[in-house]
């Protein structure tokens, strides 16, 4: 399928669920490089949130992640079943991100990172305080989830990372993409450094 069938298909959807897909085109390639740019063969399992039509999931490939070590989760029956044709040695999961950590402690998933295409602007403080947990429940210490937003700050609001104890860290702005997005670097907190006394 070509890159036109695609953006049919990401628009049609979006005309029936546009709180959910929260755009009217795939990402561009510029902001899936950006977004897997800290993202390697050696970081392991990945999860992908909202994976839609798979222009992430390429990239992720492109950086060395073996397909069967990713887990792909869309809450489109249309757009999993395209994954799942596309990437069949990916684990293609259709639910809503908000159940990702009941999931993951039930398979004892351990993510190395996670790559989140959500329009978290879009959704509840419920919504996005599930996906949080879910993510970091997943996650070792070192461990990141990297988000994209169309909004000029972090999509995560400051009283919501600090309650799970997150830094979000802006990675970069991609201004040829439709609209422009920044993405961020959503990690734990690390622990302040005492300084020694003589």
């Amino acid at each position: 399928m070509g890159i036109a069938h695609d953006l049919l298909r990401f628009f049609r959807r979006w005309l029936a669920d546009p709180r959910h897909v929260g755009a009217i085109a795939p990402s561009g390639r510029a902001l899936a490089d950006l977004i897997t740019r800290q993202i390697h063969g050696r970081s392991g399992r990945v999860a992908e949130f909202g994976a839609g039509t798979g222009v992430f999931t390429r990239a992720l490939l492109s950086r060395g992640v073996h397909e069967a070590n990713l887990v792909l989760i869309e809450r489109d029956e249309e757009f999993a079943t395209c994954l799942r044709q596309r990437f069949p040695r990916a684990h293609v999961l259709t639910m809503a991100a908000e159940r990702f950590g009941e999931w993951a402690r039930a398979e004892r998933f351990a993510a190395g990172a996670i790559v989140s295409g959500l329009p978290l602007l879009n959704l509840a403080h419920d919504s996005r305080r599930h996906i949080l947990a879910g993510a970091f429940t997943s996650l070792g210490g070192d461990g990141a989830l990297y988000q994209f937003t169309y909004g000029l700050t972090c999509p995560v609001p400051a009283p919501l990372l600090e309650h799970f104890q997150l830094e979000a860290d802006c990675v970069g702005r991609v201004f040829h993409n439709l609209p422009p997005a920044a993405v961020y670097r959503i990690h734990r907190r690390r622990p302040v450094a005492l300084a020694a006394f003589a």
